[in-house]
């Protein structure tokens, strides 16, 4: 822009920030400070890179100290001068584009690794929740699902835990298919009422692996006591049909630590043979 008609100059200072403060792409902020060296200052001066990345996902905030005092991604060589400070920025600048980009670049719809716990099952290991990876209900010529163990109270809630692919995921949408009995007289949905989902990190990460062969007797304990849940979704009502259910979250969530919780409350269909409710 050296040599002619620079929008910034024009605008001011202050209404080029707010202008700038408007885009919701960080392609668009990093092709703004592109333009010229005055622009590139306005932009990283501010820290509108790392402003839009917290707007997009507010849960970076719990771990943005680590990026900025910790030093974690690029050490800064320690001088003397002024000049410190604006190393520091840019480093911020690239850190916080490069994390908004990545987060909003690459769209997966199998996020889910492997199944940690169920709050309770009816039958183990054939009725595990290692069943609901299974994108059949049906394989090798026999039943593949997940069961709750049954309930006379129908208001008694469930949960299934599973961890994500990466540690650092954004998740925009969940699918839950509930089970229908085709072998019970009547073809009876063994849906939930309502469903929310929680997303969290472990309180201790080498504590979860290869700890799934007791679900009726360590889930729920698991879910309370090993895990932090920073994000819990409204509640969503779960249709009695057996098709796969698709629940939008009001807004993307970036799950920090690689865990979500399926929670399934209440229960809408009793077993003919013991008259109890349960979940599938």
């Amino acid at each position: 822009m050296e040599g002619g008609f620079d929008f910034i100059r024009w605008l001011g200072y202050d209404m080029s920030i707010k202008i700038l403060m408007c885009l919701d792409d960080p392609s668009d902020l990093v092709r703004v400070s592109s333009v010229s060296g005055a622009w590139r200052q306005l932009v990283i001066a501010n820290g509108l890179c790392k402003q839009l990345c917290l707007r997009m996902f507010p849960e970076i905030s719990r771990v943005a100290h680590v990026i900025e005092v910790n030093n974690v991604i690029q050490p800064v060589e320690i001088k003397p001068d002024n000049s410190m400070e604006w190393e520091w920025l840019e480093r911020d600048h690239r850190v916080y584009a490069l994390l908004a980009r990545g987060l909003t670049s690459f769209m997966r719809k199998d996020c889910i690794s492997e199944a940690i716990y169920a709050s309770s099952t009816d039958n183990y290991p054939e009725e595990s929740i290692q069943n609901t990876l299974e994108p059949s209900d049906r394989v090798e010529h026999r039943a593949s699902y997940w069961s709750s163990k049954g309930e006379s109270n129908p208001a008694v809630p469930e949960t299934l835990v599973y961890k994500l692919i990466t540690n650092l995921c954004v998740i925009t949408e969940v699918h839950v298919q509930p089970f229908q009995a085709y072998f019970q007289f009547g073809f009876p949905i063994y849906s939930a009422k309502a469903v929310r989902f929680r997303m969290g990190h472990p309180k201790f990460p080498m504590e979860i692996e290869n700890d799934v062969g007791d679900e009726s007797a360590a889930g729920q304990e698991c879910a309370d006591d090993k895990f932090i849940w920073t994000y819990a979704s409204p509640e969503f009502p779960m249709a009695q049909d057996n098709c796969l259910q698709k629940f939008n979250l009001p807004e993307p969530v970036l799950c920090i630590g690689g865990i979500l919780q399926i929670e399934l409350l209440g229960r809408v269909q009793r077993q003919e043979m013991d008259g109890l409710y349960y979940i599938c």
